[in-house]
């Protein structure tokens, strides 16, 4: 059989060795998949016109993209740490949304923690009290929704059945493809009644640290911010200062700023922070998902369809 030619050879650039499964080899079997090291020198004879590859800076991808490259995918679903300057006019794909579903349910999960003040109400000796409690409740909570891409329309449709009222702040102020949540522009006004307040907008130069003092200021006293978008939206000085203050009544952060956080920080032991190691995304079919969107987009690329999940550079996402 002759050797495939420069367009079925996949150039593998990733940490570890999960890709490709072996039903991904007999899915593609025209196709050559490529392992190449994400440091150090890429070898003479490594060439190619597909590349999968880190969401983020790999100590060699410049070089492993002068292989004749066209076609990136990140493997990942934001790309705010993707090396941009190493582009060029080639194709960039992400797994945009595949995690949406897990990451939704962890949102739903700390709300409702919140609310009914888990796990502080677990008894471990005899209480106080039987009976007696103020719990709170999501029915009829405010839900403002910053961004409303995959994670947090997902988040909306979980949210619903529980009788929340939602609003969501876009750039665009396009209708919710989500029944039930209201758009506006303003951020501001999205925040101010808000019980909840859920971060989902990518990184960018426009975005970073955009709750700072003021927008923080700007949220309802004692409201709940959640974050599971990326640590750079929001200002960890800032949210320290109202927490302490009591301005703010609480922080469930599945990112921080940077990551891995050092021993000591003070997001690891505030009274007012509940914090996980960005695994929101996780659950069984997490990384099946995040090859599958590349392999769909394979099939697409073999099949000369349009690319889906494509990346504006100029954008950021």
């Amino acid at each position: 059989m002759a050797a495939p030619d420069d367009a079925t050879r996949v150039l593998v650039h990733l940490w570890g060795d999960h890709f490709p499964t072996p039903a991904i080899r007999e899915r593609f079997p025209t196709v050559e998949f490529i392992p190449v090291s994400t440091a150090g020198p890429v070898a003479d004879d490594v060439a190619g016109k597909v590349c999968i590859t880190q969401a983020a800076r790999t100590e060699n991808l410049d070089q492993v993209l002068q292989r004749g490259v066209r076609w990136v995918h990140a493997l990942g679903q934001g790309v705010d740490h993707f090396p941009f300057e190493h582009l060029g006019d080639r194709t960039l794909t992400c797994a945009r949304g595949v995690n949406a579903v897990p990451i939704a349910e962890w949102v739903v999960a700390m709300l409702l923690t919140a609310v009914k003040q888990l796990p502080s109400r677990w008894a471990t000796e005899p209480p106080r009290h039987w009976v007696l409690a103020d719990l709170g409740s999501l029915d009829g909570a405010t839900v403002a929704l910053v961004g409303l891409g995959s994670i947090n329309q997902a988040v909306a449709e979980r949210l619903a059945p529980f009788g929340c009222r939602m609003q969501a702040a876009t750039r665009s102020g396009a209708p919710s493809p989500v029944p039930g949540v209201e758009v506006t522009t303003d951020v501001r006004a999205a925040v101010a009644d808000a019980d909840h307040v859920v971060v989902g907008v990518p990184l960018t130069p426009e975005t970073e640290f955009m709750f700072d003092d003021d927008l923080l200021a700007a949220m309802k006293p004692g409201a709940h911010l959640v974050n599971i978008a990326r640590g750079r939206l929001v200002d960890q000085d800032a949210l320290r200062r109202s927490l302490d203050d009591g301005h703010l009544g609480m922080a469930s952060l599945d990112v921080c700023d940077p990551e891995p956080l050092p021993a000591n920080h003070w997001l690891y032991s505030h009274p007012g922070v509940r914090l996980s190691a960005h695994v929101s995304w996780s659950d069984p079919g997490a990384l099946d998902r995040l090859h599958a969107a590349f392999t769909d987009n394979l099939r697409r690329w073999l099949d000369d369809e349009p690319l889906a999940d494509i990346v504006d550079p100029a954008a950021g996402y």
